[in-house]
């Protein structure tokens, strides 16, 4: 067999991953204490679990379960809708934490992150295992949250290692330990190989991450395409894939869907529709984009899908200036009496809201103030969340219902 042994330092780099243990259930137990140490799944509305604590998990609730089988096999087990809000709230803190100990910060997703600490033993005192304690609970006592991590010299090391102990562990693989986390692990398990990879893999006699990480770099560049060769790399312990701390802020598109519980209601399902839009436009001003195109689709209960693409006057991020085009839209693909369960919002055709030109149509005095209007909605959004403010359309009931039930009403008008 074509392999070499590996030989590489202890610490040319350190890279450390944080993986948030069942966050979605632990941040609903951190902020409800009845909640602590009881089997706890997330998902109501959209029929399917979610999220699920570690002590349903023990249960052998996995995620993907339909909820109705949960409630017939697991009676006792507490069902919560999700709150997309506060788990936002909760991966903001996450990430703010780990930027205290280090400027390099890769949000790799809501749970997820990889953090640069190489060299930073010096400035600490203390070693690297340490020090990934220490940020272990600092988010353990501020969130109420636990996290596993891993500490590795590559980012699909530093990976393999936080999965090494969950919940709550911490494994740290130098350089020269690497063979004895990999000598034991699926080839399918490594970050970045799929099922079709780890088929090909077994058919050249590799079995494990350790047999793929053995070959010899002519035997990896003749049998597999560029992907596989820097997991390969990475696997003996020589960086390829980079702690990037830059924000993405260029896309294609931004989308934005919701699923709700089932429901015929015109109001409900175009006010959903909304909120989407809502949500899309919001990112898409955070890195000041404005879409030329809009995207709008429905889903049923049958998971039948009706999509519509509407085509703007002119590139804007602004809901209000879009009311018009998600109405026309909406009226063209719902059907009375159809259940739906899923709304989404889709801007393309994505262009530099900097660059977007005033036409001979636009009211400049108009589209002055509705950009004052956003700016002030924009900064209590980012200081106090997403729901804290929105248009009217995101509304499931009216001003008259609102004030009949006691909803505060905020109502915004442009004035000069």
């Amino acid at each position: 067999m074509n392999t070499q042994p590996l030989l590489v330092f202890d610490w040319q780099n350190a890279i450390l991953h944080v993986d948030a243990d069942a966050f979605f259930a632990a941040c609903e137990q951190a902020t409800n204490p009845h909640l602590v140490g009881k089997p706890l799944v997330v998902g109501k509305e959209r029929g399917i679990v979610t999220a699920a604590s570690y002590e349903a998990k023990v249960l052998g609730i996995k995620r993907g379960m339909r909820i109705q089988e949960v409630k017939r096999l697991y009676p006792a087990v507490i069902i919560l809708n999700s709150d997309y809000e506060k788990y936002s709230l909760f991966s903001i803190r996450l990430m703010d934490i780990l930027r205290r100990f280090s400027p390099t910060v890769e949000e790799y997703s809501i749970d997820e992150a990889f953090v640069d600490i190489t060299g930073l033993r010096r400035a600490y005192h203390c070693s690297y295992e340490e020090l990934g304690f220490r940020i272990q609970e600092t988010i353990r006592t501020e969130l109420g949250i636990s996290v596993s991590i891993g500490i590795s010299l590559t980012k699909v090391l530093a990976k393999i290692a936080s999965q090494h102990r969950k919940p709550g562990g911490l494994t740290v693989i130098p350089g020269r330990q690497i063979h004895l986390y990999l000598e034991k692990l699926p080839v399918d398990a490594v970050w970045g190989i799929g099922t079709n990879t780890a088929a090909w893999c077994n058919k050249l006699g590799i079995r494990t991450a350790l047999d793929l990480a053995c070959r010899s770099e002519m035997f990896i560049q003749k049998h597999f395409p560029k992907p596989c060769y820097e997991i390969w790399q990475e696997l003996n312990g020589r960086p390829v894939y980079l702690v990037n701390s830059e924000p993405k802020n260029n896309y294609r598109s931004i989308s934005k869907a919701a699923t709700f519980s089932p429901t015929t209601s015109r109001l409900v399902i175009f006010s959903r529709l909304s909120a989407n839009l809502e949500a899309a436009c919001f990112k898409a001003r955070r890195y000041q984009l404005a879409p030329q195109r809009l995207i709008l689709f429905l889903r049923t209960q049958e998971f039948q899908e009706s999509a519509v693409e509407l085509k703007l006057s002119a590139p804007t991020a602004y809901p209000l200036l879009l009311a018009p085009f998600i109405q026309q839209g909406f009226d063209a693909i719902y059907q009375t009496g159809r259940v739906y369960r899923q709304t989404g919002v889709i801007l393309t055709h994505l262009v530099s809201a900097r660059n977007s030109q005033i036409t001979l149509f636009d009211d400049p005095l108009r589209l002055e103030k509705m950009e004052r209007l956003y700016r002030a909605v924009d900064l209590l959004k980012r200081r106090m969340g997403s729901e804290i403010i929105g248009s009217g359309m995101a509304l499931t009931v009216s001003a008259g219902m609102a004030k009949r039930l006691k909803i505060p009403c905020l109502d915004i008008r442009l004035r000069d």
